[in-house]
């Protein structure tokens, strides 16, 4: 038994000390490999971060020199002009014009035109967005209508007016068609498209689209596995959307209402081109103050009216913004 054993320590020790060679050495080559990862300069890693942080600053020049050119420079010279007169003294009484019964008109029509179709948009948009939800996905439906929506969200201006009198105008290709086929005559009552009720279907022709832009990504965000679970715990398709669906969806759906909201409040091409002298939204008032030849002296209450649009848009853009950040969470 004492031989056995002295052979099988013998063995043991033989074994181990290759291994612990094997060790050994493998330390002695890895160990300069890792030492100069851990030994690189400090000063090589900072000049990275210096030259990528030049890199983006470069980057950035000219989407600020365009900020600052024509958004930054303009609002402070527009809103500016407002708390001086005529001669260049601060005064505040063209904030006090803002009370004028026409001023004050023609914010409550801009208020009036925007909420209506904001309202009027959001409804048809996320229509037609939860019946684009049964289209494939890069499907040639979705597709078409993701194409159309960009392009018609951005059409706007002098060549939607134009697309609006040649087509449903008071001589109007459709307008004439109906009169002398079907014996339908849309203006019976009044060439109503040349006032500001009538501004409410071409401001549709955006307003619509924009919204599918913004409100489809928000239902595309919406997992199958929450409606399995409504399902699984006995509940029906009304309690998933009236409990999890709609919750979940209301800050993106109030969201998109803010935005088509200041959409058609700082809208102004389409509106001068079709409504022409009527100034019944504050847009037009503000181009009257300006170019006014029968009322003189008011161009500085311009200014006025524009910090009063702008106001209204920084509270409609501050809560569109708290409504996109609480949306951001269900869709991480």
């Amino acid at each position: 038994m004492g031989e056995r054993g002295r052979l099988m320590t013998d063995t043991v020790a033989g074994a181990a000390a290759p291994a612990a060679g094997r060790t050994a050495a493998g330390s002695s080559v890895t160990e300069p490999r890792r030492q100069p990862s851990s030994a690189r300069p400090a000063g090589a890693r900072a000049g990275r971060r210096r030259r990528g942080g030049v890199a983006a600053v470069l980057g950035l020049t000219p989407f600020a020199f365009y900020v600052v050119v024509f958004l930054a420079i303009p609002t402070v010279v527009a809103v500016g002009s407002g708390f001086v007169d005529g001669e260049g003294r601060f005064t505040w009484s063209n904030l006090s014009g803002l009370a004028e019964p026409a001023i004050a008109g023609s914010f409550f029509g801009a208020f009036w035109l925007s909420a209506v179709t904001a309202i009027v948009g959001a409804i048809a948009g996320a229509a037609l967005c939860f019946a684009m939800l049964r289209s494939r996905p890069g499907g040639v439906t979705r597709s078409l209508v993701d194409s159309a929506s960009s392009v018609l969200a951005q059409f706007g201006g002098v060549m939607l007016a134009f697309a609006f009198i040649a087509t449903i105008g008071a001589q109007g290709l459709v307008t004439v068609l109906l009169r002398n086929l079907a014996h339908i005559n849309i203006y019976e009552n009044g060439v109503w498209l040349y006032t500001v009720p009538g501004l409410i279907l071409p401001y549709l022709y955006f307003q619509i689209p924009l919204m599918v832009i913004t409100f489809l990504p928000a239902l595309e965000g919406l997992r199958p596995q929450w409606l399995e679970a409504t399902a699984t715990l006995g509940g029906s398709r009304w309690t998933y959307w009236t409990r999890v669906g709609g919750p979940i969806l209301l800050p993106s759906f109030l969201g998109s209402l803010l935005l088509l909201f200041a959409n058609a409040f700082s809208s102004y091409a389409t509106a001068a081109a079709l409504v022409g002298q009527a100034n019944n939204i504050v847009s037009l008032q503000i181009r009257q103050a300006l170019i006014s030849e029968t009322v003189l002296g008011r161009a500085n209450l311009a200014g006025a009216m524009a910090l009063g649009m702008l106001v209204v848009m920084v509270v409609v853009m501050l809560a569109y913004s708290a409504l996109v950040r609480r949306t951001a969470r269900w869709q991480r």
